[in-house]
């Protein structure tokens, strides 16, 4: 098989149509390698990479990020390298950190597709998916454009994450004898593939204009439609208010979101309990304003006010109300429409870098703008806590100059003293 010229075919499906490892004696790897001679250790490669991810099974953001990760590193090590992962030293992660930055265009997808498909109760091998997928910015997609192949980069984020997943994988390999270093390691220290930069990336977030037209229409809107936009308001007012994750507002694996995590202490204060990121729990501290949207959806939804202790009503429910969201994409279509409609009563109003600013924004914007904004007034270790940040450095990255202050004092500076 000439490697770069044909793709490769995914290697692990979803979670729940995965082998057990533990309860598997044979680990059949020709179908990965179709007519071709399977590289020597491949079975073993693979028998370790389905134990290793078996350690993910309880968060599906987390799985999904390692078995991509994984499976690239499979595949450019039995394909393009011919070697077992396992005797990668540290020369070759190099490599394939650039092969990654650069990838064949035969394994260049321009949209994100299945791996298998269900097919007369058999899985099947999607032969669209790719390891690798091109994409747009949100405003290049708005405006009718589709990605190809060369508009595939690769972030310093994913190089970041790249590194972070096969360090632990390694890690791993170590603890189960099977390596006796882990060479991403030794690369890390010195790698030529992380950027540093004078200071962070800014921290995206929306301006109090564009937040107040986002809101003010939503309320219209539920105002005329609240079958169709009341949900919608109330989410925003969670994303910007608490913090929230899409994530953490749809029912997953981790945990159901429910009107029972809202919950009143001994002083009459509302508490939000949720399970976030690496399935850690954490109490968000809930302001007047979010309690009054919280009333506003609840009586919507024809219940008392406040919630009562152990009421499992979904947070977020779907429409009819049968049953809890499970899908961020349905999250973000709600929001962005809601951005859409804004961006287009700004325009409408001439409000130039303001309104296209916010044909850029995604959702996730609404929780950098409420840690941003909340930042500037509370401690930062209350905001910290709220936002589930594991430590102070990363509430610090919401503290910054103002970027228009900064380059009107810039741009009025001279050559020389007058």
């Amino acid at each position: 098989m000439k490697a770069k010229q044909v793709a490769p075919s995914p290697i692990f499906d979803q979670a729940e149509f995965m082998p057990n490892p533990f309860a598997t004696k044979f680990f059949n790897v020709q179908p990965f390698f179709g007519d071709d001679a399977i590289v020597e250790g491949a079975p073993e490669d693979y028998e370790y990479a389905l134990k290793f991810l078996c350690s993910y099974l309880g968060s599906s953001a987390t799985f999904n990020a390692y078995r991509r990760e994984l499976e690239r590193i499979l595949q450019w090590a039995w394909f393009i390298e011919q070697r077992s992962v396992i005797h990668l030293k540290r020369e070759h992660i190099a490599a394939y950190i650039d092969f990654n930055r650069a990838p064949p265009e035969a394994w260049i997808g321009t949209k994100n597709v299945a791996r298998f498909l269900k097919r007369n109760g058999t899985r099947i091998k999607n032969p669209a998916w790719r390891p690798f997928v091109a994409s747009l910015s949100k405003v290049q997609t708005t405006m009718g454009q589709t990605p190809t192949a060369a508009d595939y980069s690769l972030s310093q984020s994913a190089v970041r994450a790249s590194f972070s997943i096969l360090s632990s994988f390694y890690n791993f390999l170590t603890q189960e004898g099977l390596t006796d270093a882990n060479p991403v390691n030794l690369i890390r220290q010195k790698s030529q593939f992380l950027q540093r930069e004078q200071r962070a990336a800014p921290v995206r977030r929306i301006t109090n204009l564009q937040w107040s037209y986002v809101i003010d229409l939503a309320r219209e809107l539920a105002e005329e439609n609240p079958a169709k936009y009341e949900r919608s308001l109330f989410i925003i007012c969670c994303l910007m208010g608490m913090y929230l994750r899409i994530s953490e507002l749809v029912a997953d694996e981790r945990a159901t979101p429910v009107m029972g995590d809202f919950k009143r202490d001994r002083d009459g204060n509302w508490w939000f309990y949720v399970t976030g990121k690496g399935n850690k729990n954490r109490m968000i501290a809930v302001s007047d304003e979010v309690m009054d949207a919280l009333k506003r959806y609840r009586v919507y939804r024809g219940l008392p006010a406040l919630p009562s202790q152990g009421e499992t009503t979904p947070l977020v429910s779907k429409v009819g109300r049968k049953g809890a969201i499970t899908s961020t994409r349905q999250i973000r279509t709600l929001v962005q429409e809601l951005f859409d409609l804004a961006f287009h009563k700004m325009h409408a109003e001439n409000m130039g870098n303001d309104a296209e600013d916010l044909r850029a924004a995604t959702v996730h914007w609404l929780r950098h703008t409420g840690i941003s904004e909340d930042v500037k007034v509370r401690p930062r270790e209350h905001v910290r806590d709220d936002a589930g940040h594991a430590t102070m450095a990363t509430t610090d990255k919401y503290i910054d100059s103002d970027l228009r202050e900064r380059h009107l004092s810039g741009k009025k500076k001279h050559f020389f003293s007058h």
